[in-house]
C-alpha cells in the first residue's frame, strides 16, 4: 500500500506545475480500494473544468501509469 502511495505522489508532483501554471494545486489524500483521493485547490475548486482535469487529466494519469488505481475522485 505504501508502495503505491508513493507512486501516486510521484505521479501528482509531476502534473502540480500544470495546475500551478493555472492558480490551482493538488493535494493526496489516501488510496482506498482502488480509488485514489484528492483535494483540488485554489482555482481548481469550483473550475467549470474540474470534471475534465480531474478525470482526462489527473485519472488518466495515474491510471496510465499505476494499474492498482482504478479511479480517482476529488473530496471537497
Amino acid at each position: 500500500m505504501e508502495n503505491i502511495e508513493t507512486k501516486i505522489i510521484a505521479v501528482i508532483d509531476k502534473l502540480r506545475p500544470f495546475l500551478i501554471s493555472d492558480g490551482g494545486n493538488i493535494e493526496f489524500v489516501k488510496f482506498e480500494e482502488g480509488i485514489c483521493y484528492v483535494r483540488l485547490l485554489g482555482h481548481c475548486q469550483g473550475c467549470p473544468m474540474m470534471d475534465v482535469t480531474l478525470k482526462d487529466g489527473i485519472e488518466l494519469a495515474l491510471t496510465s501509469e499505476i494499474p492498482e488505481v482504478l479511479e480517482v475522485r476529488n473530496v471537497e
